[in-house]
């Protein structure tokens, strides 16, 4: 068969192989996190703290200010000056990206109202499609790959199996845009239909089946939405992409949010698993001790924010409960690192060092050979 033939074979091959799904690249400081993932051995942070900007103080400056005071380097966006992200201008967006970047904080994320508590799985969602377009830009300016999706409140009544119809359907264009674009969608357990149960999101993670979706898991809306966080993690934890840290107490209309380790979210069981999974990524601190948005609720730049005193907290928290629990993990300025141990060298099979010997012992033998024979 001549070369050119053969080259026109291979290439009508490769042309029908079905193409392989890549993570997207996370452009907040290396690869998508990855469950089970290979942590630097050098004393890399695995785990990174980091928190929602506009939880601390309504300004930039006041967002900056609270990430300095705990040493931190990760900002997820949500907020600046009440503004959402996908509102702003995009000459202040490109203002707020050097900003961070002289301030050496990088954006772990940006929240949407893409199905969140204010929205309706019956609304026109163009409103919402022109959100996306408008994050797609500014998440490429900011330099990152995640926004934070929900899975639509029911205030109409559908049926459930409707319910579920429309909400699959919308979430796979999402995830499927967020895919094209080098992004991933993420979907928290909020607001929604997959929000509170572990088989809802994992029914959503399967029936979507978009490398463009993962889990956003926030320990602390368990508390507020009835049921377990801890549970919930648990068997959906093979899917998180990213982490809220919250806790609280009570429940329903009267659940009241505390600092990180204060009340019942098995908040310090959560981090366990995770880094018993060898879990890496982003721990960002969500509070909600004075801002909540769904209540209309905004921190006001103060200390009583409690931010600060939350992150705080969780560190120790982490020092206190997690550490020693988490063998070969350890706290390093701003997170987590992972101390794997060093591969051993692989074992040579028996007789191979006298093999080896004895092949050297011929080329010898022969070489001298040669130089008798000149």
């Amino acid at each position: 068969m001549s070369a050119l033939r053969k080259g026109g074979r291979a290439r009508r091959r490769r042309a029908n192989r079905t193409p392989v799904a890549r993570r997207p690249a996370d452009r907040s400081g290396g690869t998508a996190p990855q469950l089970g993932g290979t942590a630097d051995r050098s004393g890399g942070t695995a785990v990174r703290f980091g928190g929602i900007g506009d939880e601390a103080a309504p300004d930039l400056a006041g967002q900056l200010d609270a990430l300095e005071q705990l040493g931190w380097r990760e900002m997820e966006l949500r907020t600046v000056d009440g503004v959402w992200i996908a509102d702003m201008p995009a000459r202040q967006v490109t203002a707020l990206a050097r900003t961070l970047r002289r301030r050496g904080v990088r954006v772990c994320g940006i929240a949407s109202r893409v199905g969140n508590w204010a929205s309706d799985i019956t609304d026109d969602h163009r409103r919402e499609d022109l959100e996306l377009e408008a994050l797609a830009l500014r998440a490429a300016v900011l330099g990152t790959t995640r926004i934070r999706v929900m899975s639509y409140p029911n205030g109409t009544g559908l049926p459930e199996p409707e319910w579920r119809r429309r909400v699959l359907a919308r979430l796979r264009g999402v995830a499927a845009g967020a895919h094209r674009g080098g992004r991933l969608a993420l979907h928290e357990n909020c607001a929604g239909w997959a929000g509170s149960s572990a088989e809802k999101a994992l029914d959503l993670i399967a029936s979507v089946d978009s490398p463009g979706l993962r889990l956003l898991h926030d320990t602390g809306n368990g508390i507020a939405y009835g049921y377990d966080g801890f549970e919930l993690l648990r068997r959906t934890a093979g899917h998180v992409d990213h982490v809220h840290i919250k806790d609280a107490v009570g429940g329903g209309p009267d659940t009241r949010y505390v600092l990180p380790g204060a009340g019942d979210a098995r908040l310090a069981e959560s981090l366990r698993l995770l880094t018993a999974r060898g879990w890496r990524g982003v721990w960002s601190l969500e509070p909600h001790l004075a801002t909540r948005p769904h209540e209309g609720l905004a921190a006001d730049g103060r200390t009583d924010s409690g931010f600060v005193a939350a992150g705080r907290a969780l560190t120790a928290l982490v020092e206190r409960e997690v550490l020693p629990h988490s063998p070969g993990w350890r706290l390093v300025p701003g997170g987590l690192a992972q101390d794997l141990p060093t591969p051993r060298p692989a074992s040579r099979p028996a007789g191979a060092d006298a093999g080896a010997r004895a092949g050297t012992d011929e080329r010898a033998a022969r070489e001298e050979a040669v130089t008798d024979a000149r």
